[in-house]
C-alpha cells in the first residue's frame, strides 16, 4: 500500500500478519552524494546527531524508551539516502513511530553535543583507515568515479569533519529532511490503514521546501590509486561500469554475473584462487547500483608475495569469462543464488521494510517479489555478455591496492601506470 500525504510524505505499508514484530523507517534523500566538497561527511555528522536527543526526550530517554520494550532503534547513511529505523513487537509500533519521528523533527542539535559528537566521528573514521578490507572499496570508488560525489567516503575526510560547525548542520538538515525527501516505510503486523494514519498524525504537519540536489551523472574513469600501508596482506579491489538500478534487465544482469564470478564458494574466483591455489582466505565480487550509475568489482586479501599471482589470476579469469562466457548449469545456479536471497531475506520484517523504502527512494516504486524472481528468471547468457563486455575489460577498471610499498611497486608493473596517486593517510 502506498499513500501520499497532503504535505508530500510518502508511506508505503506491507502488512504482514503471520509474525510478531514491526520495522518502520525513516527513509530521507540525503546521502554523501548530495553533499559540497565542504560538506563532505556531513550527512553522515547529521544522522549521529539525531541520537543525541530531541527537544522532548534526552539521548537517555530515547535508549532507555526502547530498551524497556524489547526494541532495536538504529540508522545509517548510504551514498544516496539515510535511514532511521526501529523494530519491535507489533503492540509497540506507536512508540517506535513516536519516538523516530520525534528525533527527526524536533532535533536538540546544541552546541555541546556537536563537539562531544565530532570527537565520536573522528574516531570512527581512525577505526576506519585501520580496517584495509573496509577502506580498500572507498579507494576503489574514489579511483572509479574519480571527482564525482559518488566516489567519496560516507564518513568524510577528518580535516573537513573537524571544521563542521552548528550553522552547517542545520542548514543540511532544513535542506534535505523535508516532506518531499521522506518516504516512511512499514513492514509486519501491523493494519495498513492504521500505519498510515499514524504517519499523518505524527508527520503530517511536517513543512519544509525541498532543496535543490546535486545529481550529475558519474562518469567512469579507469583511475588507479596505490597506498602505501604497513600491513601483512595487500588488499585490491578491481572495479568495472556497471548499470544505474533504473536499468532493470541489465541491472539483473549484472547481478547475476557478479555472482558467477564471484559470489559464492562455487563461483570462478572463489574455486580457482582460493580452493584450487588457496592464494586468499576472502575473494569476492559484488555489483553495485545507484541512480545513474553502477560498478561490478572485485575484491582479494592476499600476503605481499602471492598479490601479483592473483591479481594476474584475477585478470585472466575475467577475459576468460568475457571470451567464452557462462554455460548453462552456472548461469543456472547463479539465478537460484539470487531467488533464494531474496526469498530468504523476506523472512525477516526488517529486510522488508529496508526493501521498501530503498526501492522507493530510488526507483520511485515498488517492485515485488514476484516481479524481481521474473526479471532474475528472465535473464539471458546474452544479457549477461552484454554487461561483461564493458564490466569485465581491463581497459576500462579502476585499481585500488593497499598494503606495503614493495607489493604495489610489483602490481603497478602488472597492472599499468598509476593515473592517480594516493599517499599512507595515516
Amino acid at each position: 500500500m502506498l499513500t501520499i500525504l497532503p504535505n508530500g510524505i510518502t508511506v508505503v505499508v506491507e502488512e504482514i500478519p503471520y509474525v510478531r514484530s514491526v520495522a518502520v523507517g525513516l527513509w530521507v534523500r540525503a546521502g554523501s552524494r548530495y553533499e559540497e566538497t565542504s560538506q563532505a561527511g556531513l550527512s553522515h555528522f547529521l544522522e549521529h546527531m539525531f541520537f543525541k536527543g530531541s527537544t522532548n526526550r534526552s539521548a537517555k530517554e530515547i535508549a532507555e524508551a526502547i530498551d524497556a520494550v524489547g526494541g532495536q532503534l538504529n540508522a545509517f547513511t548510504g551514498k544516496e539516502n539515510s535511514c532511521f529505523y526501529a523494530r519491535v513487537l507489533d503492540e509497540h509500533f506507536g512508540l517506535a513511530l513516536d519516538i523516530l519521528s520525534d528525533m527527526l523533527t524536533h532535533p536538540r542539535f546544541a552546541p555541546e553535543d556537536i563537539e562531544k559528537e565530532r570527537n565520536v566521528v573522528l574516531e570512527e573514521i581512525n577505526s576506519y583507515l585501520d580496517t584495509p578490507d573496509d577502506l580498500i572499496h572507498d579507494l576503489v570508488l574514489e579511483a572509479f568515479w574519480e571527482d564525482h560525489p559518488l566516489g567519496r567516503s560516507i564518513l568524510g575526510p577528518a580535516e573537513v569533519v573537524q571544521g563542521f560547525d552548528r550553522d552547517q548542520v542545520v542548514q543540511l538538515y532544513r535542506e534535505h529532511y523535508t516532506p518531499g525527501h521522506l518516504v516512511v516505510a512499514v513492514a509486519g503486523r501491523v493494519e495498513e490503514r492504521f500505519a498510515v494514519d499514524q504517519v499523518a498524525a505524527k508527520l503530517g504537519s511536517m513543512e519544509g521546501q525541498a532543496g535543490r540536489l546535486m545529481e550529475t551523472p558519474p562518469r567512469p574513469f579507469p583511475g588507479r590509486i596505490f597506498r602505501p600501508k604497513d600491513s601483512e596482506q595487500v588488499h585490491l579491489c578491481l572495479a568495472g561500469p556497471g548499470l544505474p538500478a533504473s536499468e532493470d534487465r541489465a541491472f539483473y544482469a549484472a547481478q547475476v554475473l557478479s555472482t558467477m564470478i564471484g559470489g559464492g564458494t562455487s563461483s570462478r574466483l572463489f574455486q580457482k584462487i582460493r580452493e584450487e591455489r588457496g592464494l586468499t582466505y576472502s575473494i569476492y565480487t559484488y555489483s553495485s547500483s545507484y541512480q545513474d550509475g553502477g560498478l561490478v568489482a572485485t575484491y582479494a586479501g592476499t600476503s605481499p608475495t602471492q598479490s601479483r599471482q592473483v591479481v594476474d589470476l584475477i585478470l585472466k579469469e575475467l577475459e576468460r569469462f568475457r571470451r567464452e562466457g557462462p554455460d548453462r548449469d552456472e548461469l543456472e545456479r547463479a539465478r537460484a543464488q539470487l531467488k533464494a536471497g531474496v526469498l530468504l531475506g523476506l523472512e525477516s520484517t526488517t529486510n522488508r521494510m529496508m526493501r521498501l523504502g530503498r526501492l522507493q527512494l530510488t526507483l520511485g516504486r515498488q517492485v515485488g517479489p514476484d516481479e524481481v524472481i521474473a526479471r532474475i528468471d528472465a535473464v539471458t547468457r546474452d544479457d549477461v555478455m552484454g554487461v561483461a563486455t564493458g564490466a569485465l575489460d581491463p581497459e576500462r577498471m579502476a585499481v585500488a591496492a593497499l598494503g606495503p610499498s614493495e607489493a604495489l611497486a610489483g602490481l603497478e608493473r602488472l597492472i599499468g601506470p598509476r593515473r592517480r596517486i594516493a599517499a599512507d593517510a595515516r
